[in-house]
């Protein structure tokens, strides 16, 4: 078996990192290339920040049924799955609520000093915590997919925000690519896939929100993880208010929950996403319920509570086509 081949580079606002370990001649370094070029495309497709990209053209188009390509036709399917499986606390359809929070452009870059906070200053200024709840509109379950047609289907003028859950999507998608493959590691800004027919296990580091040094590690052979937090996109809206880019469906604010931060486990990224997602959507007082799988929570005051898994292993995901 060849030695492990790595790609890094800047991806989805943030860091994607591909480790291939190759059964053939030139090892991972093919897979490695056409992995990056995917996951590139997939970015220019499903970019919000980017406006010629498709899902821009989506949220423009003022038809009802929009054709769309495969690859924007799996987002709004897992768009939909999000939203029935967290009970509507994961809700892609608040394109115009973040944009009201202040998200519109992509916070990568350079940001005026005087609207970036920590996350201490943030929750030093927040509102008291409460658990989120979802939106009476539910404007997720309006989006759907006409396979017939090759259209993506919702009401004009509903948006979407792919965020974490494109993210989770395309890491299985490019776990799909790689699956013959004797061990990889798909890593799309903190959404994790590992496999391969070796049974390689990989360490993954749960990071301290706060900046202190890893708070726990977890070990993963065949399956995923995924963190979401609010720490890394902080900042402060005109009048004084902290921001975040997760929101509370209910009220279209910044969600502060309690919980600061989740890491959760599961068979596929996209599951290991929604989970971490509304697991701290709950908020301390129940979140621990929303990983079966098992992860760990990180709340206000910087401690973590690791969660066991239900069962002493992860099942093995199925891989959909669309940090070791």
């Amino acid at each position: 078996m060849s030695a492990e081949t790595h790609r890094s580079f800047a991806c989805f606002g943030g860091a994607v990192a591909v480790h291939i370990r190759g059964a053939g001649p030139n090892g991972g370094e093919e897979d490695a290339d056409r992995c990056h070029e995917l996951l590139l495309g997939a970015h220019r497709g499903l970019s919000r920040f980017e406006p010629d990209s498709e899902l821009s053209r989506l949220n423009r188009d003022r038809r009802e049924a929009v054709p769309a390509s495969a690859l924007l036709m799996a987002l709004a399917a897992a768009a939909g799955e999000a939203g029935e499986k967290s009970g509507g606390l994961v809700d892609a359809t608040l394109l115009g609520e973040i944009e009201r929070a202040g998200y519109r452009e992509s916070l990568a870059g350079p940001r005026p000093a005087a609207s970036v906070l920590t996350l201490a200053e943030a929750l030093a200024i927040a509102p008291p915590r409460r658990a989120a709840g979802p939106s009476p509109a539910g404007g997720w379950r309006h989006v759907s997919i006409d396979e017939t047609t090759g259209c993506v289907v919702r009401p004009p003028g509903l948006g979407l925000d792919g965020g974490g859950i494109a993210k989770g999507l395309l890491a299985d998608w490019i776990a799909a690519e790689l699956a013959a493959e004797p061990a990889f590691a798909v890593d799309c800004c903190g959404d994790v896939r590992v496999g391969g027919s070796a049974g390689l296990d990989r360490r993954l580091l749960v990071e301290d929100p706060f900046g202190g040094p890893p708070l726990h590690e977890l070990s993963v052979r065949e399956g995923a993880a995924a963190t979401s937090g609010i720490g890394r996109r902080c900042w402060r809206r005109a009048d004084g208010r902290p921001a975040h880019h997760l929101l509370d469906p209910a009220t279209g604010e910044p969600a502060f929950t309690g919980l600061v931060q989740v890491t959760a486990l599961a068979p596929t990224a996209l599951e290991a996403e929604v989970l971490a997602k509304v697991a701290l959507l709950t908020g301390s007082g129940d979140a621990g319920r929303w990983l079966p799988h098992g992860g760990v929570l990180v709340a206000d005051d910087g401690s973590a509570e690791v969660v066991a898994a239900a069962t002493h292993a992860l099942r093995p995901g199925p891989v959909a086509k669309a940090t070791a």
